[in-house]
């Protein structure tokens, strides 16, 4: 815990006062890695093991000799926050390296640690794992051969959402890139299930149709995706503004738990450059060496800015001012809108696979998106070209009343051609990165 930011006291303030606006705290903890400053955990027990190894050195020892004790310290230590601080939740980072093949894997021992300090607080406390293996047992329930996790991240949605908006295809984005894909992650919320990955070159991921979207967290951005670039870049840097507007739509449209990136929402300018202020000068040499390998599917061109500077950290500043001015504002009123009409409409408040149609036209790269529920329906076209698109649309049978239009100009668009109510099959011009909803 950085203790400039007020230290235990602090934090235990700030969840009471999040929790007194009925808003629910999560805290991202790690338990696959030590910090590489300061750390002399090695001499106390046997909390590494050589058997494995992760991008941070040698992995934590959860099933060799003498583990007990280790499994136990991070199972305490999920338990304490829990407890003492009446956190809501922990975001376990990068589960793929905790490294574990006993009998029982500590991701059960701490999802079943959890529930049973869940039932005795009277209180439901979750756990949401990060993870790149698209495998469903980590949030399979326990009596079913699962981890019994509450619920993960879905990398592939990501993926799927922004190669289409900036065409991108080095390294794992070269898996990625086809409406039909992105159809598939709205679907069956993993595209890669036990499919072919060219960027891995072997087969990857398990299916999760059977499970429910309440159980996979989706964005368009996140912490990783944006400050693992060298530059920093959001996607307000990658694509137009008619872009993020479609983004919006494709991240709240979706049947799963949105997540908004730190002031996506207004398309906030600030990179978000990775820094710190490591005071070993070997360890920030290797920081700068390691970056730069990691940089390398990435970016074949631009400025490398040193991770340990303060420009690095200057730069990355948020401009909260942005919200209320041009551009910034009306797309910080868009999400606002989709917000709402995700918590009113019933279509879309349901975290719902099964009532869900997406279908793809991948020649014009446009997507159909249809979800309901007995007490109405929404139905969506987004086109994922620069270009305009017009195309016989067929939607499903009702009277569908237009909800929010892109193009209209109250959101800065070039002007809507896309009749109000929609009926029956006919011809419709879908501007450039533009998206409609409708309802019945």
């Amino acid at each position: 815990m950085q203790n400039s930011y007020g230290g235990p006291q602090g934090l235990k303030q700030l969840v009471e006062a999040a929790h007194q606006q009925e808003i629910a705290v999560i805290l991202d903890v790690v338990y696959n890695h030590f910090g590489p400053e300061g750390n002399y955990i090695a001499q106390q027990a046997p909390y590494f093991t050589d058997t494995y190894h992760t991008p941070w050195g040698s992995a934590i020892n959860f099933d060799h000799i003498h583990s007990d004790g280790v499994r136990n310290y991070f199972i305490q230590n999920a338990l304490h926050w829990f407890e003492h601080y009446h956190l809501d939740a922990l975001r376990l980072d990068a589960v793929h390296a905790i490294y574990d093949f006993g009998a029982k894997h500590i991701l059960q021992e701490l999802a079943e640690a959890v529930a049973a300090l869940s039932q005795k607080v009277g209180r439901k406390l979750y756990l949401i794992a990060e993870s790149d293996l698209n495998d469903v047992r980590v949030i399979r329930p326990i009596e079913l051969g699962g981890y019994g996790i509450d619920a993960q991240w879905s990398d592939d949605f990501h993926h799927c959402a922004h190669t289409l908006l900036t065409e991108e295809s080095l390294g794992y984005y070269a898996d990625f890139g086809k409406c039909e894909q992105l159809a598939k992650a709205y679907k069956c919320s993993f595209v890669y299930d036990w499919y072919y990955s060219a960027f891995r070159q072997r087969y990857h991921g398990s299916d999760a149709c059977d499970h429910p979207g309440e159980q996979f967290v989706v964005c368009i951005q996140n912490h990783d995706q944006v400050g693992n670039r060298m530059l920093g870049e959001r996607l307000a840097h990658l694509t137009s503004f008619e872009a993020l507007k479609l983004a919006a739509a494709v991240l709240m449209l979706s049947p799963n738990i949105p997540l908004l990136f730190m002031r996506e929402e207004y398309g906030e300018d600030a990179p978000f450059l990775y820094f710190v202020s490591h005071s070993d000068r070997d360890l920030v040499q290797a920081v700068r060496e390691g970056r730069k390998r990691e940089f390398a599917d990435f970016h074949l061109e631009g400025e490398y800015v040193d991770p340990q500077s303060l420009e690095a950290y200057n730069r990355s500043k948020l401009q909260w001012q942005n919200r209320r001015e041009g551009k910034h504002q009306i797309l910080w009123q868009m999400y606002r809108d989709l917000i709402q009409l995700r918590r009113s409409h019933p279509a879309l408040n349901a975290l719902d696979k099964q009532n869900l149609q997406a279908i793809a036209n991948e020649e014009y790269k446009v997507l159909f998106l249809h979800r309901w529920q007995e007490q109405g329906q929404i139905y969506a076209v987004l086109n994922f070209r620069e270009q305009d698109c017009q195309l016989l649309v067929t939607p499903p049978p009702g009277t569908w009343q237009k909800l929010i239009d892109s193009a209209e100009s109250r959101w800065l668009g070039a002007g809507s051609e896309l009749p109000s109510q929609l009926s029956e099959k006919q011809e419709l011009t879908i501007k450039g990165h533009g998206f409609v909803i409708y309802e019945t």
